[in-house]
């Protein structure tokens, strides 16, 4: 029996139905939300390419803003919005907080592109691991935290992240800590961040997140104020 006419048998057997030959030989539908590509951009988009509403957030992981917007629009924006095929969403850096959004981006660059945002919503789910010792060097060492902001990005990044267990955090999710390293001092990883934060800049972005629908930023900043603006789209 061939693996054609097995499929048919087997939809059959459980009372799907006939199956014709087309139908058996159909591909299978897309998983746009386990599509993902980095863009000429610099952002890593998620879904259909060829979406007819595209949105785009300039974002910081170190924004509780962000983080909210993580929290609350990500999940429904995936499974209402991005897995239908008719939207893609991509996500570019905006580094509203300096040298630890860097190092952030940076590693959370550090993945392969497929487990870029798997990392990314880990990240915002843990971003008060990162925020709560940087508060506390700020308060109890603030000239130490100066003098690392005044350091070539490769090693103020790497500073960061050593205090702060960004390190560590990536360690934990697979990503050897030479490797992290690696992408810390990396200068063509720091050169692309910079160049998708002057895009923003050149843009109109002010804060975070701001978001782009089909080119055009909309005034939104929460999941209940960027819903309409998607139907609206979509109308």
């Amino acid at each position: 029996m061939t693996l054609r006419f097995f499929a048919a048998a087997l939809v059959l057997l459980v009372g799907a139905g006939p199956v014709t030959a087309q139908q058996a030989r159909r591909a299978p539908v897309a998983n746009w939300v386990a599509t993902v590509a980095k863009t000429p951009e610099g952002g890593f988009r998620q879904g259909n390419p060829n979406a007819r509403i595209k949105l785009v957030e300039y974002g910081s992981r170190t924004c509780p803003t962000c983080g909210r917007f993580a929290a609350e629009g990500v999940e429904p924006l995936r499974r209402d919005w991005i897995a239908s095929g008719k939207l893609s969403y991509e996500f570019r850096d905006f580094l509203i907080h300096g040298v630890p959004d860097l190092s952030l981006a940076l590693l959370n660059q550090c993945v392969p592109v497929a487990r870029f945002f798997p990392v990314l919503d880990q990240m915002f789910a843990s971003q008060e691991s990162f925020e709560a010792p940087l508060h506390k060097l700020i308060e109890t060492q603030p000239k130490l935290v100066e003098g690392w902001q005044r350091l070539p990005p490769p090693q103020a990044a790497t500073k960061f992240a050593e205090s702060l267990g960004m390190i560590a955090f990536m360690k934990a999710r697979g990503l050897p800590e030479a490797q992290a390293r690696r992408c810390l001092s990396n200068s063509a990883l720091i050169k692309g961040v910079a160049e998708t934060f002057s895009r923003g800049t050149k843009a109109g972005v002010q804060g975070t997140p701001s978001f782009f629908i089909n080119g055009r930023q909309v005034r939104a900043f929460t999941w209940d104020q960027l819903q309409p603006e998607l139907r609206a789209a979509d109308s």
